[in-house]
């Protein structure tokens, strides 16, 4: 399943409950593979050290329920603007997402798109990722390898 419109206006109506029009926002929205959205918002914070990404709440509350992820999407928009960004995983955050294996698709900033995004899967996104060593055939390790 690809990131698409419905995925990023989930994470953009989650983001205007949270923070008023003007005020520097985003949010994320991820499909579990039953087609089910979870969206989550940052956990802000005047210590940065324990600040948390967009996905990070969604992303448990996947886990915690034994669900699958198959896509990620982040919007957000910058402080006294109204447009709308979409926002690639961090490297954190693809850490966080490879449980779910190479195939989950994430969205991207892609200026050469008409919409200002593309859907790219975590394996186009990181196409080196460091614990490929570990995989059982040397490909990207299985959610059992990430969490044993």
């Amino acid at each position: 399943m690809d990131v698409d419109q419905r995925l990023l206006d989930a994470a953009v109506d989650q983001m205007e409950r949270r923070w008023p029009a003007g005020e520097q926002a985003g949010a994320a929205a991820v499909y579990l593979s039953d087609g089910s959205i979870l969206t989550s918002v940052c956990l802000d914070n005047i210590n940065p050290g324990v600040v948390l990404c967009h996905e990070v709440g969604a992303l448990c509350q996947a886990y915690t329920q034994n669900a699958i992820v198959v896509a990620s999407g982040c919007a957000g928009r910058d402080e006294g603007s109204a447009q709308l960004h979409v926002y690639a995983p961090c490297g954190v955050c693809q850490e966080r997402l490879a449980l779910w294996v190479p195939d989950v698709q994430v969205g991207v900033s892609d200026p050469a798109s008409a919409s200002g995004w593309s859907s790219r899967s975590l394996r186009d996104v990181n196409p080196h990722y460091w614990a490929a060593r570990f995989g059982s055939d040397g490909g990207w390790p299985s959610l059992t390898q990430h969490t044993s």
